[in-house]
């Protein structure tokens, strides 16, 4: 036998892993005695009926602390733990498009298992910042208050900022039906199982769903799958980016991910910091959302929501995610209560990359018709009241002028898709016809 037959056989041949046995049970949380453990192996808990597998966390009191990618139901002291020597993978490959995964990569659609040639760690490292291409052409969303005022960059960090009920997954599916990504990667992270079947029916959409990989982990799921949800499409989405290719990732939301990490850190007893949210939470969203972006050959351009209580943009979560990400989208309930679809508050938004992928014509314009809806809202309580008198400001008299005809723009339905070239013709002309 020559020695490369014989490394593979080597390789064949099963090892000697420790075993151990479960210590105690609390909450969510397994006590383990298990020699040689490390942070983030997997290990296996033979319990009657069914394995249990849960992942390390830490350790305490020469006890290791795993959290079950499961229901802790039927495991009993001295249940015996073997490790599995590895870590948590999935399988990448093309055969993810059309399918729909849970938070631990295993197929929601009642298909087989996808046969991935390729394997990769989910929980891994960001790309080095000087690997990254620059941000230098727009990414269209066909949304025309998106594409016209806050144009985003291919490879760009997005976040959606919204309370519950305002329009964000209908935003979302919106933008993942009428971008031009060769690939879109959807992350649904703690929503109610009716909000799936309804985001995979009518907010993406049978054409919407052929390039597309979903990954749910509904609400009632383990916070380390909640978790790793968003780590799977990450992963998914980095698998197709190296591949060359522009890709779509929508995560919602972040938020819950964030407060999947918050049960992980308390349950393995880190003091709690801001409002409640221990240390590992704010290490684990730059290492996350560092991730998107540019890459050597493709990008992923994401886009993330984040649940804002009472429309609070500087608890913790929102202000950390905000300083990460190159750019907010701010959702209003007060122009979702109008009526107005979508509700995009474009004074309170921001895309700090726009002034480098639009034309100077197209940036203008913008500047000039954010200026008019700025005038208008300012004298808004007047205007509507009849209190204001036309002529004391030129630049609100135009903004007055303008209203009908900008508020028209500034709606659009879900199902409709605006081309980007138009947008900008529509929008410059708009910034003509009232003198800006």
């Amino acid at each position: 036998m020559d020695l490369e037959a014989l490394a593979e056989e080597l390789r064949r041949t099963p090892s000697l892993r420790p075993v151990g046995r479960v210590v105690a049970a609390t909450g969510v949380l397994l006590r383990l005695e298990l020699p040689a453990a490390r942070v983030g192996d997997l290990v296996r808990v033979r319990r009657p009926g069914a394995d249990l597998t849960a992942e390390i966390v830490g350790f305490e009191a020469g006890h290791a602390l795993a959290l079950p990618l499961g229901d802790l139901t039927g495991i009993g002291p001295d249940d015996a733990v073997e490790a599995t020597g590895g870590r948590f993978e999935l399988g990448v490959g093309p055969a993810l498009i059309g399918r729909v995964l849970d938070g631990l990569g295993r197929p929601l659609d009642g298909l087989p298992l996808p046969v991935c040639a390729e394997r990769a760690v989910v929980d891994r490292e960001p790309p080095p910042a000087l690997g990254r291409r620059p941000v230098s052409e727009p990414f269209a969303t066909g949304v025309r208050v998106l594409d016209g005022l806050l144009t985003f960059g291919v490879g760009q960090r997005i976040g959606l900022f919204a309370g519950s009920g305002v329009g964000k997954s209908t935003l979302l599916g919106a933008i993942a039906r009428s971008s031009r990504a060769d690939v879109v990667v959807v992350a649904l992270v703690g929503e109610r199982g009716r909000e799936v079947s309804e985001f995979l029916e009518h907010s993406l959409g049978a054409e919407g769903r052929k390039r597309a990989v979903v990954v749910a982990a509904t609400s009632d799921a383990p916070p380390i799958e909640r978790l790793r949800a968003v780590q799977v499409a990450t992963t998914v989405a980095e698998y197709f980016r190296d591949q060359g290719r522009s890709v779509l990732l929508l995560v919602d939301s972040i938020t819950r991910a964030a407060r999947a990490q918050r049960e992980i850190g308390l349950a393995a007893g880190e003091p709690p910091a801001r409002r409640g949210y221990p240390p590992s939470v704010f290490t684990l969203l730059p290492r996350l959302l560092e991730r998107s972006g540019q890459g050597e050959r493709g990008a992923i351009t994401a886009v993330y929501t984040v649940l804002v209580e009472g429309g609070d943009l500087d608890e913790p979560i929102a202000d950390e995610v905000r300083g990460i990400l190159d750019g907010h989208i701010v959702l209003d309930r007060a122009v979702a209560a109008r009526a107005h679809y979508p509700a995009v508050d474009p004074l309170a938004s921001i895309s700090r990359v726009m002034e480098r992928v639009v034309s100077p014509e197209h940036a203008r314009a913008a500047k000039s018709v954010r200026a008019l809806v700025a005038a208008y809202e300012e004298k808004r309580d007047l205007v509507t009241l009849g209190a204001y008198v036309a002529g004391s400001e030129p630049r609100v008299d135009a903004a007055i002028r303008a209203r009908p005809e900008l508020e028209r723009w500034l709606k659009q339905e879900a199902s409709e898709a605006a081309p980007l070239a138009r947008t900008i013709e529509e929008l410059t002309a708009l910034a003509r016809r009232y003198g800006c």
